[in-house]
Formats: C-alpha cells, sequence, structure tokens
C-alpha cells in the first residue's frame, strides 16, 4: 500500500512538543493525508490508562497542494499519567483508522496507538550533569589509597587501615591485586563474595586527577555502607561506611575533593533488602542489638516478613542473605526518609545524590518519600532509578510505575540503548537502533531524557569488550569462563570504540564502568568485577589498551566543548540502514553530526559547509571510513 498518511510524533510539524508533556501544557497534534482518501471529518481519540476513550474533533487547515489534507488540533491535557492515541478519518468508504506500526510510523487500518506521557513535575531538574560523564566504581576493585607509589609505577597490595570492625570474620585479603575474584561455590553452594583486594575512598581520591582527565562530572559509587560482603548490597548498617572502604572522614574528603575538581558524588541507595549479617536482622548475632530475626519484640521486626518465625523470611529473589525490607512500613520509611533519616545524615555531608538499586520494587509512596527528602536537603540533588526496561510504562508486580509523574525521579539507568548499541555494532542493524532511540526520545520527558545514565557495562552485566569480542557468548564452565580472553583483541577494541561514540553523543549522560576505558575484560559476576588494572612493576599495558583509553579522552575532551549542544540539544535521526547509523544533535541553530559505520567498506557522506571533524580536528572530507565513525561541528 502506497502511504497516504504523514504523522511524526518526533517531527514539530505533527507534534508540537517532542516527547512527554507537562499537565495543563497546550501542544498541536497534526495529520496529513493525501487523495485516494477523501474526509469528511477526523478525529483525534485519546485514552488514558484505565478510564474510557475521548474523541476530540480535528479542524481542517488550508494547503497548497489540492491533493493534501491537514487536519490539527490545540490539546491540553490537565491530570499526569499514560495515555494513548491515535486517528480516525471518517470518509466517503467508511472510516479508516491510523495508528503506529510499531516503530512510530504512521499507517492506515494499525491499530497500535502512539503513548503520550504526561507529567507534573513538582521539583526543578538538576542540571550540572548536562553534557557530563558519569564513572561508576566498585570501591574494593578500584585503587588502594595505601597502595605504595614510586616515581612512575604503582605497587598495590593488602595494605588495609588498621582499624576493623569485630563484626567482621570469615574474610579473605588478598594480596595479588588483579587476581580473578573467588567464584567457586561452598560445599553448601553458596557464592561467599568475602575476598577483598584493598580499594577504598582513599584509592578514589588519589585517582580523582586521571578521572578528570577523562571529563567526569559525576562518580557513582556501587554501596559504601558497612556490609559482610565485598560488593555490599547486603547492608549491615546504613549508617556506617564500612571500614573495608575507610571513615566517614574519608568520604568527606573525597567530597570535598571531587568538588574542587567539578565533580560530585552519588550513592548507590539499596533499600530494598538489607543483610541477614545486619543490625537490623542479626541473624548471626554479631551485632549489639536485638535483630528482627532474634526476637519479635525487636524495633526492626515489623520491617520484615516472616512466613513462619525465625527461619522463613521473605528474602530478594529467594537469596535467603538478603532478608527484604518492608518498603510499606512505616518506621521503615521514616528511617531511611524521616527528617533525621538515613538520607538526611548523607544528604547532609554533601553528596550530588542517589542511585536507587532495584527502582521497581520500590513502592510509589517509598520512593516519593526518598525523593521529597533528598530534594529538601538539596535542591538540585540527581536522584535515578535502576530500570531495565523503558521506564515511561514500566509494569511492575501489576502495578504500573509512575516514575515520571512528577514526584520521583531526575532519569533512569538505560538499558535499552545499551542493548541496540551493542547490537548494532555487533550485526549493522540501524533500523532496530532508530526505532529504540526514537521510543525513548518519544516516550520520555525532555528533562529525563537529557540526564539518562548511558551504560554499556555495569557491575550487572559482562564487560563490553568481552560481549564485543566473543560475539557467540560462551557455555563453558565457570573455571573457562574465568581465564576467557578476547582472541581478536583489534577487533574488538574497534568495536568497543565506536559504541562508545554512540553512548557519547546519543541523548543522556554516558555512564562509563571503571576499567571499560582500559580494555578490561570479563563475563558477568563475579569476572566483571575485576581489580582496574594500574600499571605496575609486573603488570604493564597493553599499547592498545593505551589507545583505548585514549579514545575515552578524546570523547570526553569532545563532549566537553561541546556541551552547548550536547547538555540539552534535540535529537534527530539523519541515516539508519544495515551498518549504517547517523543522527544530530541539535541546539538553536549549532548542531553536531555523528555517523558511523560498521561496514567493511568506506561510506560515503556530503554535508554542506565544509565542518570539522571534532576527533581528528581537521576538515571532513566527506567520507566516514570503514568501521569507524566521524563526529562532525559546522565551526
Amino acid at each position: 500500500m502506497l502511504k497516504t498518511v504523514y504523522f511524526n510524533p518526533l517531527d514539530a510539524k505533527y507534534k508540537s512538543v517532542r516527547g512527554a508533556v507537562r499537565a495543563n501544557e497546550s501542544f498541536e497534534l497534526v495529520i496529513r493525508f493525501s487523495r485516494p482518501i477523501n474526509p469528511h471529518t477526523v478525529e483525534l481519540t485519546l485514552v488514558k490508562e484505565g478510564e474510557s476513550e475521548v474523541n476530540y474533533p480535528l479542524t481542517q487547515r488550508e494547503t497548497n497542494d489540492i491533493d493534501i489534507f491537514e487536519f490539527g488540533t490545540i490539546l491540553t491535557v490537565t491530570s499526569a499519567g499514560l495515555y494513548f492515541y491515535n486517528f480516525v478519518i471518517h470518509g466517503d468508504e467508511g472510516s479508516y483508522h491510523v495508528g503506529s506500526d510499531g516503530n512510530l510510523d504512521a499507517l492506515l487500518g494499525k491499530g497500535n496507538k502512539w503513548q503520550l506521557t504526561v507529567t507534573d513535575p513538582i521539583y526543578a531538574s538538576p542540571s550540572w550533569l548536562n553534557g557530563g560523564i558519569m564513572y561508576q566504581i566498585m570501591p574494593d576493585r578500584f585503587c588502594n589509597g595505601f597502595a605504595v607509589t614510586g616515581k612512575k609505577k604503582e605497587t598495590h597490595s593488602a595494605k588495609f587501615p588498621p582499624t576493623r570492625l569485630a563484626t567482621k570474620n570469615g574474610v579473605v585479603y588478598r594480596d595479588d591485586w588483579g587476581g580473578i575474584p573467588e567464584y567457586r561455590p561452598t560445599a553448601e553452594g553458596k557464592i561467599l563474595n568475602n575476598d577483598f583486594f584493598g580499594g577504598n575512598l582513599k584509592g578514589v581520591i588519589k585517582k580523582l586527577s586521571y578521572l578528570k582527565s577523562l571529563g567526569v562530572a559525576c562518580i557513582y559509587l556501587n554501596p559504601i555502607f558497612e556490609a559482610r560482603s565485598n560488593h555490599k548490597y547486603d547492608t549491615g548498617n546504613f549508617l556506617r561506611v564500612d571500614s573495608d572502604f575507610g571513615t566517614e572522614d574519608d568520604l568527606r574528603q573525597l567530597i570535598k575533593s571531587a568538588g574542587k575538581k567539578g565533580m560530585r558524588i552519588i550513592l548507590d541507595g539499596v533499600f530494598s533488602h538489607t543483610g541477614d549479617d545486619s543490625i537490623y536482622f542479626n541473624k548471626y548475632g554479631k551485632y549489639d542489638s536485638e535483630g528482627a530475626y532474634q526476637s519479635k519484640g525487636s524495633p526492626y521486626y515489623d520491617w520484615f516478613d516472616f512466613n513462619k518465625f525465625p527461619d522463613e523470611y521473605k528474602a530478594w529473589w529467594g537469596i535467603d542473605t538478603l532478608p527484604q525490607t518492608n518498603k510499606n512500613n512505616k518506621h521503615y520509611i521514616e528511617f531511611i526518609a524521616g527528617a533525621e533519616g538515613v538520607l538526611t545524615k548523607w544528604q547532609r555531608m554533601g553528596i550530588g545524590g542517589w542511585r536507587l538499586d532495584v527502582a521497581d520494587e520500590l513502592p510509589d509512596e517509598f520512593t516519593d518519600a526518598v525523593v521529597k527528602r533528598v530534594k529538601a536537603i538539596t535542591p538540585d540533588a540527581l536522584v535515578l532509578g535502576e530500570v531495565w526496561e523503558d521506564a515511561s510504562n514500566k509494569m511492575s508486580y501489576g502495578i504500573r510505575r509512575r516514575y515520571f509523574g512528577g514526584k520521583q525521579y531526575d532519569s533512569v539507568s538505560n538499558y535499552p540503548f545499551k542493548a541496540d548499541i551493542i547490537n548494532f555494532v555487533r550485526t549493522g542493524d540501524g533500523v532496530r537502533l532508530a526505532n529504540t532511540v526514537s521510543h525513548i526520545v518519544n516516550n520520555y520527558p525532555k528533562t529525563v531524557l537529557d540526564n539518562l545514565m548511558n551504560v554499556l557495562g555495569t557491575h550487572d552485566t559482562a564487560r563490553v569488550l568481552t560481549v564485543l569480542g566473543n560475539p557467540n557468548g560462551s557455555t563453558e564452565s565457570r573455571e573457562d569462563r574465568a581465564k576467557s580472553k578476547v582472541k581478536d583483541l583489534d577487533n574488538a577494541i574497534n568495536k568497543v570504540k565506536l559504541a562508545a561514540a554512540l553512548q557519547y553523543f546519543l541523548p543522556g549522560i554516558p555512564c562509563v564502568y571503571y576499567g571499560d576505558e582500559a580494555g578490561m575484560q570479563g563475563y558477568e559476576d563475579p569476572f566483571n568485577r575485576k581489580c582496574y588494572p594500574w600499571e605496575t612493576p609486573t603488570a604493564k599495558w597493553d599499547k592498545r589498551l593505551k589507545k583505548l583509553l585514549t579514545w575515552y579522552r578524546t570523547l570526553g575532551r569532545v563532549r566537553k566543548a561541546n556541551a552547548d549542544i550536547l547538555a540539552t540539544g534535540d535529537y534527530q535521526l539523519v541515516e539508519a540502514e544495515e551498518g549504517i547509523f547517523a543522527f544530530e544533535r541539535e541546539q538553536c541553530d549549532e548542531r553536531i553530526t555523528v555517523i558511523v559505520n560498521v561496514r567493511s567498506k568506506s561510506y560515503e557522506y556530503a554535508i554542506a559547509g565544509g565542518p570539522l571533524d571534532l576527533v581528528t580536528k581537521k576538515p571532513y572530507t566527506g567520507l566516514v571510513p570503514a568501521c569507524g565513525c566521524v563526529i562532525l561541528r559546522k565551526i
């Protein structure tokens, strides 16, 4: 069928406000179509989820072409929520339904509706990260601040701060910085996560100049509160910095020192569960407190849900070392988000905000309270939610989430981009990536889009170099996976470079998982959680990995120099086909064009005006190299 209908919600000619709209904000919707359709009337059908449809008549407008019909309306939606819409054309031969084909394109006879997200923001969105870079650190594996430093090299050892909590036992302190993390289960089948390599907050302070060289504006720390494990997602005490990582004074110094270099610190808020070895649950009696496991009279008893006291209780994903908290419990909400609660303590210390772990499992009332408390103390704090899907229409435990309704997240982790950036670099499927980006741009509020946490890898996923270097994955044993290395390193590094270019210049904030810029390898946990490979007298970087690090620094330089566009600039798709993905970021009359070519031959693309290649700092020749990219701006 010839395309006779024209509507694109990402084009201002058809929808005057791109993406989500605000409650009580007027915006225009316009649909155009050509003969043989001969309309009598045209209607917009709009439905708020859970409510009845409402039909709005559209007004016909004059056009310069007698064969083109144009109808439009000014619409104002008064309440926040998730809406869906399509058009109905009533003509001589009956009614035509116009909806999306699933890729936002308008087609006759399609039942799919376009999504309209309506938000009612009550907090100003933070702007300090716009155009910046985020860097994720697992403290135990990044840098040991007590390491001995020579003129050019560092020797990392298991030298730890002298003070340790008496509750710590059964811990393995390793002296082989860079070794393979322990992955073998115990005789009972449990992975203990009890081996420590010595990274700490002093180590982060020590490497602030390095992070500055990457262009980092925000350091996201995986959990730092007292806990038994090396990853610290099994919180033992929300009110104490874990002694494995240092002291509260170390955290204050980190915040202060980072601030002097223009960087802020955000912490990982893990509130959906605690550790069983915690002051609140105290399953093993290691704390001088009456934990929920020990007594129904414990002040913490109603924070947890017992099926049969004390040994049967709800646990996060059924993992009995992680008893699940009752996030609807008033006392627990007050403890976390109250005037003198957990958030207040750390926010007053000067942190820049929070990344909330497993946001799906935090009820709306709890999330509202968390965000309200953080914003009351630091109005421009950043609050991010960990969400793996499209967060605008996320269903969780049978409930549609309202992350972007106005009382919750400034933004979320952006796994949809991650999946399809990697897929494009591996397979050349530019159409799939274009569709994913278009859906996110259409569904998200602009402020959320600008602050998206764009990842290529995290502590929960395999290293991006491993993914791109071993495209078929691995079905090997854990022993083999522990020793697995990328075989064609040059090819894998080049793919990472192309993926990073997309990560850095698509809408949002690139978040680099520590060591990805240095070519670290590894499958999922714990192999993706090795120590950062700082040069030591016995270990030297491969020159190819140094070039990868240079690439990341170059991307950081280009991003910072063009923050005027990248901070809030609009996204516009230019080309998406097999092996080619090109887009623009535009702010006012200024524009950056990014073209990524994963084909094995060069790609010719002409741009008038002689733009400058921001990477090479040379005039653009009109060719994008094979398996390469260009980042262009008219100067």
